[in-house]
């Protein structure tokens, strides 16, 4: 699909359209999810970018393409408009991650403690990412206090931020970095 029109002047007064037409306020709880979700799938696209050709990397664009049906998912107002086939997950993308979180610690060594985001540039990425995710998750609770939402989508997400962690872990780990556990220094 070719996009003939960027600007379109409709949400120059504080409003924009939800899938279907529905008009809502910027500042609306539903606009803030949907708008931290697409925060995310950029923040992965800086990590794919920092990232090596490889598996992780390929699955790391899957989990954007699958933002793009949370986002879809997110920005539909039920009460008002069906959800189109995009805004489902495919069935199984859960499993899939959780099946990624566990081969991945499969190959870490056990470690003990917390660990302070960082390590290789691309790892610290992973971390950003991990928090953003964090934070939509908790934007998505709070629309799901109000709006009728999938609680796959709230699966999904709090999945993603396991397997962000855990990438971060790998990508410290195949570089031969260590991570710094935390401290506790107020003792």
């Amino acid at each position: 699909m070719k996009i003939t029109k960027v600007y379109t002047r409709t949400g120059d007064k504080g409003e924009t359209s939800l899938v279907g037409g529905v008009r809502i306020k910027k500042s609306d709880i539903r606009l803030e999810a949907y708008g931290t979700v697409d925060e995310l799938s950029a923040q992965l696209g800086m990590l794919v970018a920092m990232m090596e050709e490889g598996e992780e990397r390929q699955f790391v664009i899957r989990v954007q393409n699958n933002l793009f049906n949370v986002c879809t998912h997110l920005a539909t107002d039920q009460s008002q408009t069906p959800l189109y086939p995009s805004a489902h997950l495919a069935d199984g993308e859960i499993s899939q991650l959780e099946e990624r979180i566990d081969k991945l610690m499969n190959v870490l060594p056990e470690r003990q403690g917390f660990v302070l985001p960082g390590g290789t540039p691309t790892a610290a990425q992973a971390h950003i990412c991990r928090t953003v995710c964090r934070r939509a998750e908790r934007r998505i609770a709070a629309l799901a206090e109000v709006a009728q939402i999938g609680v796959e989508m709230q699966q999904y997400v709090n999945r993603l931020s396991d397997y962000l962690f855990v990438l971060a872990k790998i990508i410290n780990f195949n570089a031969g970095v260590s991570e710094i556990v935390w401290q506790n220094v107020c003792r």
